[in-house]
């Protein structure tokens, strides 16, 4: 059973300037991910958006397979290997070598099931996964 782990304080910081509409959203993205994979260890930055990253092994861009993107009227969920996922909602946008991603503008869309299923197809592709 998942313990909803809190969010740090840097990443509530990082997230402050955001209407707390996108802010919500972006921690909403941030517990279903840990849902599905409770033990996953997570990473932060802020730059022109702040981005959760979500791996097993800590290491974030080599081994990561998701992450929350925060812009200034959405959010992005990300998949690190997302061009290997099957698609079969067509709802994968990115025409990049490997990172696919879904964008999210309300808390409806993320009640959509496919969510949580291209979550566990990303999991399954993860270095370290349990």
């Amino acid at each position: 059973m998942y313990t909803k782990r809190p969010p740090d304080r840097k990443l509530l910081g990082y997230l402050a300037p955001y209407d707390p509409h996108v802010s919500r959203l972006a921690l909403a993205l941030r517990d279903l991910v840990l849902e599905e994979a409770p033990t996953a260890k997570e990473s932060f930055s802020k730059g022109y958006a702040v981005g959760i990253a979500f791996s097993f092994t800590g290491k974030p861009i080599k081994d990561g397979f998701c992450h929350v993107v925060t812009y200034d009227n959405h959010v992005n969920l990300g998949f690190n290997q997302g061009a290997m996922l099957p698609d079969p909602d067509r709802v994968l946008a990115g025409n990049g070598k490997s990172i696919r991603h879904v964008t999210i503008h309300s808390e409806e869309d993320l009640n959509r099931p496919f969510f949580r299923r291209y979550v566990r197809a990303a999991i399954e592709r993860a270095p370290g996964a349990p």
